[in-house]
């Protein structure tokens, strides 16, 4: 089966900074990879390669077949690519519901009639992605009074109303209690694992990645040190010396 994403020869230069370097790596279907290093390292700059806020200045990326390279985000999130952004982006004055509509219906592209009340386009299908993030019962509760762990879970919603195929997850438990970042990216697992999504996340809480991910790649100064799985990642003295240290051994 081919990979939903492949990146290879990826470099962006920012002057005399080599923010990137020839990066490559593929990404399977249902499988979670991490992406870590230290800061500087070159994540942001990859993540947002691959989500068309930059171009490369050399490389490819591919996705479900097609080279995307130079592509806009929202060229990128048509084709089938979520993503979750460390600071959560939903609308505070909207509700639960609306929020997930809003990405509904901005995917389906439908002809909607001006008489058509807006509160119950995709209502249904919002609702079913709430449900499968268990945000259901908080429906029409306004994301502005919603605990931070909860909101984290509408933006799980929103980013799965493309269907993606391939899910971005920036930095997915920032700002989270440790119990709070355990579950939430466990539903991510168990989601992506079941319909087939292959997720590329960053994250810099250790638990989080050695415990969900199914592989590890490492940065450091835009280059790719090493990858693999989490027992072999974490026992590579390079990457011990670089990033990890003596606590994760």
């Amino acid at each position: 089966m081919s990979p939903v994403l492949r990146v290879a020869g990826l470099s962006k230069h920012f002057g005399g900074v080599r923010a990137l370097d020839d990066v490559a790596f593929e990404l399977a279907a249902g499988e979670l990879l991490a992406m870590i290093g230290p800061n500087g390292a070159g994540k942001s700059t990859c993540f947002n390669l691959v989500n068309g806020q930059l171009a490369p200045d050399a490389g490819r990326i591919v996705v479900l077949g097609r080279d995307i390279a130079g592509l806009g985000p929202r060229q990128i999130w048509r084709l089938g690519v979520g993503r979750t952004f460390q600071i959560t982006a939903t609308f505070g004055s909207m509700t639960v519901a609306e929020n997930v509509q809003l990405a509904l219906i901005s995917h389906r592209r439908g002809l909607w009639s001006p008489w058509t009340p807006a509160a119950g386009l995709e209502r249904e299908r919002a609702l079913e992605l709430l449900a499968l993030v268990g945000m259901a019962e908080q429906a029409e509760r306004a994301c502005a009074v919603l605990a931070y762990g909860d909101l984290k879970r509408v933006e799980l919603a929103v980013a799965l109303a493309n269907d993606p195929r391939l899910l971005l997850m920036d930095e997915p438990t920032a700002g989270m209690a440790p119990a709070e970042r355990q579950a939430l990216m466990a539903l991510a697992a168990r989601i992506a694992r079941e319909r087939g999504i292959g997720v590329l996340f960053t994250e810099h809480d250790m638990d989080v990645v050695f415990g969900h991910a199914d592989r590890i790649m490492v940065l450091s100064r835009g280059r790719l040190i090493a990858a693999g799985a989490p027992a072999a990642v974490r026992t590579d003295p390079q990457v011990r010396e670089i990033y990890l240290g003596a606590d994760h051994a």
